[in-house]
C-alpha cells in the first residue's frame, strides 16, 4: 500500500514522548557522566592537593603578634609599637551579645556544621543565581583556615584548600576554640586586629561596655573593614550597621526594641589617632630602650611597659604647654597660609571633595587644619578636616587680617583654597597659625625620682625631638639657686649685704642687670629675688669661678658643660629641662641626688615582669648637699615666688609651699621656670630649635612661668600644704634663716662696696662653731664687720 504513503509496520514513527524519553535519558546520562567525572575530578584534586595543605597543629598553640604596649602608672595606654595591634582575649571573656552578633551576620548555623555549610552554600547559590543580594558562603572555621594559612586569590584550587582544611581545623579543634581564634585574629581595619583592639580604637572602650548598635557596628567590619570603616566611611559603616542590626533581630540576638533603639543610637565614634593621654616623646624613649634589649621580638610578643607617668599630671602637662605656646603665636605677626590647594568653583562647601582636599595635611585636636572657600575683611569661609562648615568673623579674623586686604601680598593672602588653622577658645573660633617655637615640661618627685609628667615638644607628629633629654641649653637665671648655693657653704647669709654696682674689675667685659638698674648695696635675698645678675657675679667672685661650678656639679650638673669663668653666674653653660629639673629635685628633698626614673617595670608577653625598678627613697649615701644649705637656698627661692620675678606663682595658685626662679637668656633666646613644691618638682622651657630671639618683651615671667602655674594648679589639686621641715645647724634671728655658727651677725656683713670685688685670698675660714667665743679676736670681727 506503498502507493497511498502508508509505511510498512515495522517503519512506524515513535511518539513524540518516547523521543522525550530517550533525550531525558541521554541527557541524565550525559548528566551523570559527568557529575561522575567531576566527582572523579574533585577526588583527584583533592588528592593531588591534600599533600600540599599546610600543617595546622600551629593552632593548638597559637600565640598571636602583640604590640609593645606602653602604660603610665595608673594603667593609662599611652602607646602600641607593632604592625599588628591586638588584645588577645579568651573566648569566655568576649560578652556573649558580641559572640552573637558577630554569628548572626558571618556564620548563623555555626554551632551545626562541620566546617562547610551546605545549607549556606545552597542559598548564596540561589540568591546570586536570581539576582538577588550577592551572598558569599564561607563559614567562620573556613576564614580562619584562610586567615591563617591562605591567601585570599580567587581560584578553584584555594577554594578546595580552604574547604579541606576547615573540616581539617573542625575535627582538631572545638568549636569555641576556632570561635576564639576567629575573634582575636580578624582584621577590622585601623591596625586592629580582634574585637577587643576595635573596640578600643573606634570606641575608646573595652568590649563590655558597648551599646548593641556599637556591637553591631563591629560585627559588620569582617566583611570588608575598608569598605565600612567607621571612621573613613560613616555612611558605609552605618550601611552595614544596619543589615547587622536585622540579622540580630532575625536570630532573635535581641528584640524589637533594643532593635529600635539601635537604629535610633548616634554612635560617637573616636579616630584612631586621638588618644586619651599624649606622651608620645615618653612612649618613643621606652620603645627605643626596650627594642634595644629585646630587639624585634618587642613589637610582636606582648610586652608591656609601665612607665612612671601620671595620667592627670602628664594631661596637664600637655595642655599646659600647648596653650602658653598657642596663647603666644596669637601675638605674632601673620606668616600666611600653610598651603594652597586647587578646589573647583562648582564645589559646594559640604561637597565631600573640599573637605578631602585637606588629606594631606596633619590635623590637630587644637589648631584645626582648615580650608578657605570663601574671604573677605568682615568674613571667612572655611571647611574643617572633618567637614564641618565654619564661618569666622570680627574677632576671629585679628591676626589674619593682614592677608585679607585687597593689597595683601601674595604669601600672606587670604582665598579660596587656602590652607589655614584654626582654634575655639571661649566659645569663638579665630583664625590662627602653628607655632614655630617649641617647648618642653616635666615634673618629677623629688623624693623618688619618678618622672611624672613629660612633654617633650608642641607635636611629636611633627618633630620627634625630645627637648626635655635632648634639649641642651643655656639655664640663665634659674641656674643662679645653685651658685648661692655655694655661696652660702663660704658664710654668706641672705642678709649679707651685696654691692648691685657695674664691676670694674673684669676687663672688657661689661655685664649688667637685665633691666638695666644698679640698686647699690642689697641683701643677699633680694638679689636673687630681683634675679640682679650684678650680686650673682660677686658671688661667683667670692666662691671662685672654679669652686663655683664644681659645686652646682653636685647637684648633677655636667661640669664640663659649664663655663669655668665669672659668665657662669649668668647661667652660660648648658642643661637640659630633665637634668635641671633633677638639681632642683636636690633642694626640694633636703639635699639628697635622686636619679630620674621612667621605666617603673617590663612584662613579657607570658605576664612575668622581666625588670622592675626598685622603689626607694634616696638616704644620706646620696648626699649632695647639707641639709640646711638646701633648706635656706630654698628660702630664697620662696621669696622668689612670693614678692619676686615669679610673684605670680603663689599670688595665682594661692599656694605659699612654693619656690622657683625664672631663667631668660641673652636676647631671649631661651626661657625658663623651673620651680617646686616639696613633693613635685617642675621645669618649663620654651625656644626655637634653631636658637633666635622669642620677642624682645618677652622672658621666662611672661613665657615659661604661665605655663608653669596652670601645670601646678592641677597638680596639686586638693593637695594640703606642705611646708620643707626645718633642718638641724640653723638659728633664727630677727625672722631670718642662718647657720647657727654665724647667728651673732653672719660671717660676710658687706661684700663688694664700691665697685670693689673680694678676692677669694681674703675669706678666712669659717669658725669653729663648738670653739669658745673668744678665739676669733678683734681682728677677726673687724674683718666680719667689713670686707672689701
Amino acid at each position: 500500500m506503498t502507493a497511498f504513503g502508508l509505511l510498512p509496520l515495522s517503519r512506524r514513527p515513535v511518539r513524540a514522548s518516547q523521543r522525550g524519553l530517550a533525550l531525558l535519558g541521554t541527557l541524565l546520562l550525559a548528566a551523570g557522566a559527568a557529575v561522575l567525572l567531576a566527582v572523579v575530578g574533585l577526588l583527584i584534586s583533592l588528592a593531588v592537593l591534600y599533600p600540599q595543605l599546610p600543617d595546622t597543629s600551629s593552632l593548638n598553640n597559637y600565640h598571636p603578634k602583640q604590640p609593645l604596649r606602653v602604660y603610665t602608672a595608673d594603667g593609662v595606654e599611652i602607646a602600641g609599637f607593632g604592625q599588628e595591634r591586638r588584645q588577645y582575649t579568651p573566648l569566655n571573656e568576649i560578652p556573649k551579645l558580641m559572640r552573637d552578633a558577630l554569628l548572626s551576620v558571618e556564620d548563623s548555623r555555626f554551632y551545626e556544621h562541620h566546617g562547610i555549610d551546605p545549607i549556606g552554600v545552597a542559598r548564596a547559590v540561589v540568591s546570586n543565581l536570581t539576582g538577588g543580594q550577592r551572598q558569599g558562603a564561607s563559614t567562620i572555621t573556613q576564614q580562619v583556615a584562610r586567615t591563617f594559612f591562605l591567601t585570599r586569590e580567587r581560584t578553584i584550587s584555594r577554594k578546595l584548600k580552604e574547604a579541606m582544611l576547615s573540616v581539617r581545623i573542625e575535627h582538631q579543634l572545638g568549636k569555641d576554640r576556632i570561635l576564639e581564634l576567629y575573634m582575636n585574629q580578624i582584621y577590622l581595619g585601623a591596625r586592629s586586629y580582634g574585637f577587643a583592639e576595635a573596640s578600643q580604637t573606634y570606641f575608646g572602650k573595652p568590649l563590655k561596655d558597648l551599646s548593641v548598635a556599637e556591637v553591631a557596628m563591629l560585627a559588620g567590619l569582617p566583611q570588608n573593614p575598608a569598605y565600612a570603616n567607621p571612621v573613613r566611611n560613616p555612611d558605609r559603616a552605618r550601611v552595614r550597621q544596619q543589615v547587622v542590626l536585622q540579622r540580630m533581630l532575625a536570630e532573635n540576638v535581641i528584640t524589637q526594641a533594643q532593635y529600635d533603639a539601635a537604629l535610633k543610637e548616634k554612635l560617637v565614634v573616636r579616630d584612631p589617632q586621638d588618644v586619651e593621654v599624649h606622651a608620645e616623646h615618653v612612649a618613643e624613649m621606652v620603645r627605643q630602650q626596650v627594642f634595644a634589649q629585646y630587639g624585634e621580638s618587642a613589637y610582636t610578643s606582648g610586652m608591656k611597659v609601665y612607665t612612671t607617668l601620671n595620667s592627670v599630671k602628664q594631661r596637664a602637662a600637655w595642655a599646659a604647654l600647648r596653650q602658653t605656646l598657642i596663647d603666644r603665636e596669637a601675638t605674632l605677626v601673620w606668616r600666611g597660609p600653610e598651603a594652597k590647594e586647587d578646589l573647583d568653583k562648582d564645589l559646594a562647601d559640604t561637597d565631600a571633595a573640599v573637605a578631602d582636599a585637606l588629606q594631606d595635611h596633619l590635623d590637630d585636636e587644637a589648631l584645626r587644619v582648615a580650608i578657605v572657600t570663601k574671604a573677605s575683611p568682615q568674613q571667612v569661609t572655611v571647611v574643617l578636616s572633618s567637614g564641618d562648615v565654619l564661618q569666622i568673623t570680627g574677632k576671629g579674623l585679628r591676626q589674619a587680617m593682614p592677608g585679607l586686604q585687597a593689597k595683601a601680598k601674595p604669601n600672606l593672602r587670604i582665598e579660596r583654597g587656602s590652607v589655614v588653622r584654626v582654634v575655639k577658645q571661649a566659645g569663638a573660633w579665630r583664625i590662627t597659625q602653628m607655632p614655630e617655637a617649641d617647648g618642653a615640661l616635666v615634673a618629677l618627685n623629688p623624693h623618688s625620682g619618678d618622672v611624672e609628667a613629660l612633654v617633650g615638644g608642641f607635636d611629636f607628629r611633627r618633630n620627634q625631638f625630645n627637648h626635655v633629654t635632648q634639649g641642651w641649653r643655656q639655664p640663665g637665671s634659674s641656674f643662679k639657686p645653685f651658685l648661692y648655693s655655694a655661696a652660702l657653704e663660704k658664710g654668706v647669709t641672705p642678709e649679707t649685704l651685696v654691692n648691685d654696682a657695674p664691676l670694674t674689675d673684669v676687663g672688657t667685659w661689661n655685664p649688667s642687670n637685665a633691666d638695666g638698674s644698679a640698686d647699690g648695696p642689697i641683701t643677699v635675698k633680694e638679689g636673687l629675688t630681683k634675679s640682679k645678675n650684678l650680686v650673682s657675679i660677686r658671688l661667683v667672685q667670692l666662691v671662685g669661678a672654679t669652686a663655683a661650678r664644681d659645686w652646682t656639679a653636685q647637684f648633677g650638673f655636667d661640669a664640663d658643660k659649664q663655663p669655668d669663668n665669672l659668665t657662669l653666674a649668668l647661667g652660660t653653660g648648658s642643661t637640659t629641662p630633665l637634668q635641671l629639673a633633677s638639681a632642683y629635685a636636690v633642694l626640694a628633698n633636703g639635699g639628697l641626688k635622686t636619679s630620674p626614673v621612667v621605666i617603673r617595670k617590663v612584662i613579657n608577653g607570658e605576664g612575668k615582669v622581666v625588670f622592675e625598678a626598685p622603689v626607694t627613697k634616696p638616704d644620706e649615701s646620696q648626699r649632695a648637699i647639707p641639709a640646711r644649705n638646701a633648706y635656706l637656698t630654698s628660702t630664697l627661692l620662696n621669696e622668689v615666688t612670693r614678692v619676686g620675678t615669679a610673684a605670680r606663682a603663689q599670688a595665682t595658685l594661692k599656694r605659699p609651699d612654693l619656690y622657683g626662679k625664672t631663667g631668660t637668656t641673652t636676647d631671649v633666646v631661651d626661657a625658663w621656670f623651673a620651680g617646686f613644691q616639696p613633693d613635685l618638682v617642675a621645669v618649663v622651657w620654651l625656644g626655637y630649635d634653631t636658637p633666635r630671639s622669642l620677642g624682645s618683651h618677652s622672658s621666662g615671667a611672661s613665657l615659661a612661668l604661665p605655663a608653669w602655674i596652670q601645670f601646678m594648679g592641677q597638680a596639686l589639686a586638693g593637695k594640703p600644704v606642705h611646708d620643707l621641715a626645718v633642718p638641724e645647724g640653723l638659728v633664727q634671728v630677727d625672722g631670718h634663716w642662718r647657720y647657727s655658727e654665724w647667728a651673732d651677725g653672719g660671717y660676710i656683713e658687706e661684700l663688694g662696696m664700691n665697685g670693689q670685688s673680694v678676692s677669694p685670698a681674703l675669706i678666712p675660714t669659717p669658725p669653729d662653731p663648738n670653739a669658745p667665743k673668744d678665739v676669733l679676736g678683734d681682728a677677726i670681727k673687724k674683718l666680719i664687720n667689713k670686707i672689701f
